[in-house]
């Protein structure tokens, strides 16, 4: 399975020059502040990539999807917009989740600590590819001023999940490629000028 992974285009999405895939998916920040003209934008671009399947979680940007849940769900059209839910894909187990560690009140923060972990807790065993729109702690999430600003909790679970892909963004400046164990981890923010599509190949089951 060829997977094409983006993030943190912010309303930007139109700049991509999208490589062929079997699965689009986009880690969160799809707009700049997730305003109903903003979602029902990149979902008109959406529905006119190639890709057999899109997946899309929220981000810290992304307000309508925490304020109006529904009408943001309809304005995004045919994917899969997973919120703490699973989709299978080609025998392929799927995560989705928005949550990051609080930060100046944005959109889907959680405290540190028992609020985050219950929310990775929920994170099924046997999830193949799991995306989020934040990064696991120490693992492409440092920033410009040196600090690693993943969750320590994400990370905690995944080390037992052991998913094939994590695929994050959030911390536009760590984006990047690294496997970890049994794991390939993707920062694939596109923020960054000339940042383009990350993609990654699965072998299938």
């Amino acid at each position: 399975m060829r997977l094409v992974l983006i993030s943190d285009t912010h309303g930007y999405h139109e700049d991509l020059a999208l490589p062929d895939g079997d699965v689009l998916i986009h880690a969160g920040d799809l707009s700049s502040m997730g305003q109903p003209e903003e979602i029902a934008r990149f979902g008109e671009w959406l529905g006119r990539q190639p890709h057999r399947h899109k997946v899309v979680v929220a981000g810290n940007h992304d307000w309508g999807f925490q304020r109006e849940p529904q009408r943001a769900r309809e304005l995004l059209g045919d994917c899969h917009y997973l919120l703490d839910s699973a989709c299978a894909i080609e025998g392929f187990h799927f995560w989705g989740a928005p949550w990051q560690p609080w930060f100046l009140s944005w959109a889907f923060n959680l405290q540190r600590g028992p609020e985050l972990a219950a929310k990775w807790a929920l994170i099924p065993r046997n999830t193949d590819v799991l995306v989020t729109h934040g990064p696991p702690f120490g693992i492409l999430d440092r920033t410009h001023s040196h600090q690693d600003a993943g969750c320590a909790d994400l990370l905690a679970r995944v080390q037992v999940v052991k998913p094939r892909l994590h695929v994050f963004g959030h911390i536009h400046e760590a984006r990047g490629t690294i496997q970890v164990g049994e794991t390939i981890f993707v920062n694939a923010s596109c923020w960054d000028e000339g940042a383009e599509a990350i993609v990654v190949e699965l072998a299938g089951r």
